[in-house]
């Protein structure tokens, strides 16, 4: 490849299925009214909200539209014009708008297992990122990724603002406003339906299925997996642990004070209510242990009541109570009605909010560091995702009823459990004909973030590569 000029490699790169990597790329200078021109990969669902607020902002272009599925193109072209933009180049890889040097910048707004290749191709390419959560859809990549944004200087924004209620409350737990923090938990109640069964087929001459499957293993297309629920399958996604759930466990993990990686995890749970083509859990509770605090993170597929006021959010559990309602209420312990939460200090560290505007602007004044902090605990809570699928992956099915206590001794997971038991039989199933999923308990070491001793849970840290969508070994 020596002295081949980089439009060249490029093409070379997409006929002969090389490993797509641009070094020395050019990075473009933006002058303060220069408009901002952004490609957005991903236009079905949440990519539609990318395009618009973008489009919103003033001096900023949406100049490509980036996705597998060419049938989505028109609809959205007509969005932008009917907004006041220009027709965008429209695109099936992510490759061809990487090689344009007057894009600056690409939203992700695709599958989870496009996430952290597109930030790591975008980021060799000079190009600044907003990806959606999560971060990535195994540890290693989340890793790569982040690193990789630190090494090329890029600005990465993470597509949540949840951080916030965490760096609050984790002021409250330095202060010791209401003592010590026991359990900092992220709750999905949210009903899934049943997919049923989609049989293999050819898939729709607009869609490039190879581009779709990207890095992931490939398969036998069938319509389950586009344009939904994908979530449901593991080779693309981390059910709602990983989907919605992202949100609350990048809050969860920003509440415990100096949270990176975890001591140990613990999963349980089961696809219970309906049988259909989904692979991941749509009833779990996670544990994982951080020294004197545990993150725990349940998700309920099936209806179900609220807990302390929510279904999809966080709950902070003290020494004297639990702080609940967005971070503005605190329940006593031993009853009583909620009361405004106590005054907190400034964090030391604030998360920025993850909304375009706030992004466009770290590209307008080259401050990379603005989202390095949130990125660096997106990798973290999202590895929470991951690592809570790890031990349920790696579990053996056993029969409710009896003293089940799945989760040892450790009386605020037990009780999750129980819980977890009741809201299913409150959603009609019969437990003693019931079986569900009891996973591995896998220990860390945080620092090297891999598994002690566990060669089989090690291997799904990261996936078998599939050329040339490789996340790299180490940072490039």
């Amino acid at each position: 490849m020596k002295g081949m000029p980089r439009r060249d490699f490029v093409k070379t790169s997409l006929a002969a299925g090389a490993t797509f990597v641009l070094s020395n790329a050019r990075h473009r200078v933006l002058g303060a009214n220069e408009t901002v021109r952004v490609g957005v990969a991903g236009i079905h669902g949440r990519g539609g909200s990318h395009i618009k607020s973008l489009q919103r902002i003033e001096n900023v272009e949406v100049a490509y539209l980036i996705d597998p599925d060419s049938a989505l193109f028109e609809r959205r072209i007509k969005e932008i014009e009917r907004l006041g933009g220009r027709k965008p180049a429209c695109v099936q890889d992510i490759r061809q708008a990487l090689e344009d040097d007057n894009l600056d910048a690409v939203s992700v707004a695709t599958c989870n297992h496009w996430h952290s290749l597109i930030t790591i191709w975008a980021c060799q390419a000079g190009k600044d990122v907003y990806v959606e959560k999560p971060l990535s859809h195994t540890v290693h990549e989340g890793r790569i990724a982040a690193d990789t944004a630190r090494k090329h200087n890029r600005v990465v924004a993470y597509g949540t603002s949840r951080g916030s209620l965490g760096d609050r409350i984790a002021a409250l737990a330095k202060q010791g406003t209401y003592g010590r923090l026991l359990v900092s938990r992220g709750l999905c109640y949210k009903p899934r339906r049943s997919i049923g069964f989609e049989t293999p087929e050819d898939p729709p001459a607009e869609l490039d299925f190879n581009i779709w499957v990207g890095p992931a293993p490939m398969q036998p297309f069938h319509k389950n997996l586009v344009h939904y629920d994908w979530h449901w399958f593991w080779d693309f996604g981390d059910g709602d642990i990983g989907n919605q759930g992202s949100h609350q466990t990048h809050a969860a993990l920003h509440a415990i004070p100096g949270a990176t990686m975890p001591r140990s995890v613990i999963s349980i749970g089961g696809r219970f209510g309906y049988k259909d083509q989904g692979e991941t859990a749509n009833t779990q509770v996670a544990v994982l242990d951080y020294g004197g605090t545990l993150l725990i993170f349940e998700v309920r597929g099936l209806d179900t009541d609220d807990y302390y006021g929510e279904k999809v959010g966080n709950t902070f559990h003290f020494e004297e109570g639990v702080v609940a309602g967005r971070g503005r209420k605190f329940y006593p312990k031993g009853g009583g009605e909620p009361e405004p939460v106590a005054e907190a200090p400034e964090p030391e560290r604030v998360s920025r909010s993850g909304s375009f505007r706030n992004f466009i602007q770290a590209v307008r004044e080259r401050d990379t560091e603005l989202f390095l902090w949130d990125l660096e605990t997106a990798h973290w809570s999202s590895a929470v995702c991951h690592l809570g699928n790890i031990s349920y992956r790696l579990g053996k099915e056993v029969p409710f009823g009896g003293k089940a206590k799945p989760f040892g001794y450790n009386q605020a997971a037990n009780e999750s459990f129980e819980r977890m038991a009741e809201h299913l039989k409150d959603s009609g199933l019969q437990l003693e004909e019931t079986t569900y999923r009891v996973g591995r308990m896998l220990k860390l070491d945080p620092e090297k973030e891999k598994f002690i001793g566990d060669p089989e849970a090690n291997a799904l840290l990261t996936q078998p590569p599939r050329p040339p969508f490789v996340v790299p070994e180490r940072v490039a």
